[in-house]
């Protein structure tokens, strides 16, 4: 069970601020303000706002209209594949099944299919976002929720993650649970727990 932000990808929060102000005609300290600094970034990410009420809260907030589309490109935008890390969790055994917890609303889900196709198609539906199963990292609950959903036991489950508050959230839940920094280390922890 995989992090997304800081493992899968590298992500900078400036880039995708910019994307959405010269895209919509606005000053990024205004969207730096209306997506972060009031919490709606955060209520999305935890599942307390659906979809359609965070883009129109943030439409409304910025006075320009913020599609999917392109909230979606904002993120691709501001997001780089980390091709050493997905490369290892590709070729790991098919008997080892692949999954990702990622602390961002439901929309996400549609940026990693554009950013990795391969390793999405390997997840299948165990593809998770904190905002669809209602909560975040690292509360355990979530961890919890996320393995009924791919029904699958804390025991037999490895969660990568490179903030050690989220790994101690998911060893407060019963999993292994390692952090990483790089591909380097990814390739570590894998060998550790005889993924390869």
């Amino acid at each position: 069970l995989l992090d997304v932000d800081g493992v899968l990808l590298d992500y900078q929060r400036s880039v995708r601020v910019r994307h959405l102000a010269h895209s919509l005609g606005v000053d990024g300290t205004r969207v730096q303000q209306v997506l972060f600094e009031s919490g709606l970034e955060t209520r999305y990410d935890s599942g307390m706002t659906a979809t359609a009420d965070y883009l129109r809260a943030l439409s409304e907030g910025l006075q320009a209209e913020v599609s999917e589309a392109l909230w979606i490109q904002a993120r691709v935008a501001a997001s780089r594949p980390r091709e050493d890390v997905v490369q290892q969790i590709l070729t790991l055994p098919d008997a080892v099944r692949i999954g990702v917890l990622t602390n961002n609303g439901p929309l996400m889900a549609e940026v990693l299919r554009a950013l990795l196709p391969a390793l999405c198609d390997r997840v299948g539906d165990g593809l998770l976002c904190s905002g669809a199963l209602g909560g975040r990292k690292p509360d355990p609950a979530l961890y919890q929720r996320a393995l009924q959903h791919l029904q699958v036991t804390p025991s037999r489950t490895l969660f990568i993650d490179d903030l050690f508050t989220n790994v101690r959230g998911a060893r407060q839940a019963g999993l292994h649970a390692e952090t990483v920094r790089d591909g380097r280390s990814v390739g570590r922890v894998l060998k550790r727990h005889g993924l390869r």
